[in-house]
């Protein structure tokens, strides 16, 4: 069932960049995505697509995303943008899912500890007309984690719904992170600036803003 998020306050903002005849339909089940979407001041409306990940074994975000896009049943009306979206954090040539429990969480944070990693996005844009794709790539540097930082933050934020066992908005990230290159928000689950860029030529193609 969709729900619609409309004006979060600064209607004046989404009147000039955010025409009344478009809606972007976010189909994601991330609190995170839900999240920067918001403050994007973006009005939006969020449905559940039915789509395993389960047996999927490619690390190309962007064919994922698609997959999640086409996956969708419903036929888009004139002016409605379905945004899809998946996220990989990747090790060397190990990708980090999520940790089913605490013994996960603790391996994973391990093994990021004082390495570089990748943290990728592919989003998907489709239209009733076009479907626009595009990737986002940033590297994140860990510092050496001590045991009982990766203890206390483990038993304390239950990072289980993220991959790679963090969130770099939560204790770990401001604690342990040393820098990051790239789109801070692609850690998050979705690389804003990027994003913005392509929703703007799409309005700009189907309504000449």
């Amino acid at each position: 069932m969709a729900n619609f998020h409309g004006d979060s306050g600064h209607s004046r903002t989404l009147k000039f960049f955010w025409p009344e005849n478009f809606k972007l339909i976010l189909a994601t089940r991330s609190p995170r995505r839900i999240q920067l979407i918001k403050q994007m001041d973006i009005p939006f409306e969020i449905v559940t697509i039915p789509f395993d990940e389960s047996s999927i074994e490619t690390k190309d975000v962007v064919h994922i995303a698609r997959m999640k896009n086409m996956a969708y049943s419903h036929d888009l009306k004139k002016g409605e943008i379905l945004l899809t979206a998946d996220t990989l954090v990747i090790l060397d040539d190990e990708i980090m899912g999520k940790p089913a429990n605490e013994t996960e969480a603790k391996i994973m944070l391990k093994k990021l500890s004082g390495r570089k990693h990748l943290v990728e996005t592919g989003v998907c844009l489709r239209t009733s007309e076009e479907i626009r794709c595009f990737k986002e790539r940033t590297k994140i540097f860990f510092k050496n984690l001590q045991d009982r930082e990766i203890e206390y933050y483990v038993r304390t934020y239950k990072p289980f719904d993220k991959a790679g066992g963090y969130g770099i908005q939560e204790w770990i990230g401001l604690t342990g992170i040393e820098k990051i290159s790239g789109d801070y928000y692609n850690v998050m689950g979705l690389p804003t600036s990027a994003l913005w860029q392509e929703l703007k030529e799409i309005l700009r193609r189907t309504s000449n803003i």
